[in-house]
């Protein structure tokens, strides 16, 4: 008769299995531990100079603030109860900003800033502004000295010049037929022309949301107002659609209207009479495109009466091509993939576009899938990383601060 294991045995062989898994368990938990650790400590070696500015309604902590020259991450967390968005200004121009920053949340802003005092915005159009003085360093200090030569930029800065000229007149011509619809009273009409002229607007919209004031009477949402659509400050092209889409008249609208086409036209005026540094050519791109990725092209917010976005979204990549093609002589001397990698990106975003055309515009934002306004992110996205390459590969990082910060 075969020998038989005690009745305790098998018992046994389970437990031992039993604490063995949990060796492995805890093996196992301590490992994600020490990894989850890790990671945090990293973002906090990352993140550990972050400086962090609260935005309440009606204020902001701190709204003084030194940094030293270089790279500088500023944290932007929103206290009000309202979208808002928060700028660093070198005088009437944004240097960077940061947009539809949602209530309990934060972004984060990166800018590289060399020596020198700006302003800073706080959360609504009222508020009271700040200060931001950024100290010289030894790096800002060697990298003033290691500038290459302008002679080759001149060509495309000029032919830029031109290119805002044409285009700002182009503005003036389209936002004045509106204004034209809107005094005589034809709001079918003035519903039509309210795409094209703000799709003349977009064309230049990297350039013209440089200018901080100008740009915040034509181009500003109604979010960024005490009173919302009800403020008096709540002017330019958007109340203009929130009239013609959202209420469908015209009553008491031409003042607006009239007020527009002088803001455009001083629009004009100060791009042409401000200058432009190489380098900022494309970071305006890179700035506009970042914005259409992260925000205008999932949330429709940018024409919420309208849904017409996508005449905007085209019009900016218009202006990309352009400077893209001022730049391709210097671009086709670039090592690596650069300009195949830049063209690839607007190919992919023009064919996006493309596919949303009906008769001769472009279908309502409101019927394009979330899907759809997924892929023009990420593509919008891609394109802006491409871009960023740019300024590395002509050698554009070691500009002095007598030739960009004016």
């Amino acid at each position: 008769m075969p020998n038989q294991a005690p009745p305790h045995a098998a018992p046994s062989r389970a437990l031992r299995w039993a604490v063995a898994g949990s060796v492995v368990v805890m093996i196992a938990a301590g490992a994600l531990f020490y990894y989850a650790s890790t990671i945090a400590a990293a973002k906090r070696q990352t993140n550990h100079n972050e400086r962090v500015v609260t935005i309440h309604p009606h204020s902001c902590e701190p709204n003084a603030l030194t940094v030293p020259a270089g790279r500088a991450s500023f944290r932007i967390v929103n206290r009000s109860d309202r979208a808002v968005e928060w700028e660093i200004l070198d005088g009437v121009l944004v240097v960077e900003e940061r947009e539809n920053i949602a209530p309990g949340l934060s972004q984060v802003i990166n800018a590289n800033l060399l020596p020198g005092d700006y302003a800073i915005t706080c959360g609504l159009l009222s508020n009271p502004r700040g200060t931001l003085h950024v100290t010289p360093t030894a790096a800002s200090q060697t990298a003033a000295k290691a500038k290459p030569s302008m002679v080759a930029f001149v060509g495309p800065l000029s032919e830029f010049r031109v290119y805002l000229s044409q285009q700002g007149s182009a503005l003036i011509k389209a936002v004045t037929a509106l204004q034209q619809a809107i005094a005589a009273g034809d709001l079918r009409q003035a519903q039509a022309l309210y795409a094209p002229a703000r799709a003349a607007y977009q064309r230049i919209a990297p350039a013209a949301q440089r200018l901080a004031e100008l740009d915040n009477g034509i181009n500003a949402r109604a979010d960024y107002f005490e009173q919302r659509e009800q403020d008096p400050g709540f002017i330019g092209f958007h109340r203009l659609e929130y009239a013609l889409f959202q209420q469908g008249t015209l009553d008491g609208l031409d003042p607006t209207a009239q007020r527009l086409v002088a803001d455009v036209s001083a629009l004009k005026q100060q791009l042409l009479a401000q200058s432009l540094a190489p380098e900022q050519l494309v970071s305006m791109l890179v700035r506009n495109l970042d914005s259409l990725a992260e925000l205008r092209a999932g949330s429709g917010e940018e024409e919420r009466y309208s849904h017409t976005d996508l005449n905007g979204f085209a019009a900016n990549l218009q202006v990309t091509r352009k400077v893209v093609e001022l730049l391709r002589p210097l671009l086709t001397k670039a090592p690596g993939e650069l300009l195949q990698n830049v063209d690839g990106a607007m190919a992919a975003l023009d064919s996006q576009f493309n596919g949303l055309k009906v008769d001769q515009g472009y279908a309502s934002y409101d019927t394009v899938s979330a899907a759809q306004r997924q892929q023009i992110a990420d593509t919008a996205k891609t394109l802006a990383t491409a871009l960023e390459s740019i300024d590395p590969a002509l050698g554009l990082s070691g500009l002095s601060a007598e030739d960009s910060h004016r």
